[in-house]
């Protein structure tokens, strides 16, 4: 196999990888979003007229620390995983780069090796004798 084919299928693998990132972000996005509106409910809940607020204060005020805890934490996951999508990019540039020059390179070994033995054949000997 040559090293263009094994860079094309590296290449493959990195660009699963870095969409592996995407979506793992994307779901971190997702768990942020419904903290934050988790705890937007149960804030409205507070203040609403059937709320048991004035009983339980603490309890109202738990869940929604732990809500923007959550909400936090993901945040915090998904700023991560825009940085793991950064480094599967740059490296996917990289190797799509080395792919085309080793594919250049080889195209250019080929041609040079036609055109010898075309020169070969010319001069009436077989090709790779010396």
């Amino acid at each position: 196999m040559e090293k263009s084919q094994r860079l094309a299928r590296l290449l493959r693998v990195q660009s699963q990888l870095k969409a592996l990132h995407e979506t793992q972000r994307a779901g971190h996005l997702r768990d942020a979003h419904e903290a934050e509106a988790r705890a937007s409910e149960v804030a409205e809940r507070k203040q609403g007229p059937d709320s048991l607020s004035a009983l339980f204060p603490d309890l109202y005020e738990r869940s929604i620390t732990r809500a923007f805890q959550d909400r936090d934490r993901a945040l915090a996951a998904a700023a991560e995983e825009a940085g793991k999508v950064a480094i599967e990019t740059s490296r996917c540039r990289v190797l799509e780069r080395n792919r085309r020059a080793a594919f250049s390179q080889e195209e250019r070994a080929r041609e040079e090796r036609d055109g010898l033995e075309s020169v070969e054949r010319m001069l009436g000997r077989a090709p790779g004798d010396k």
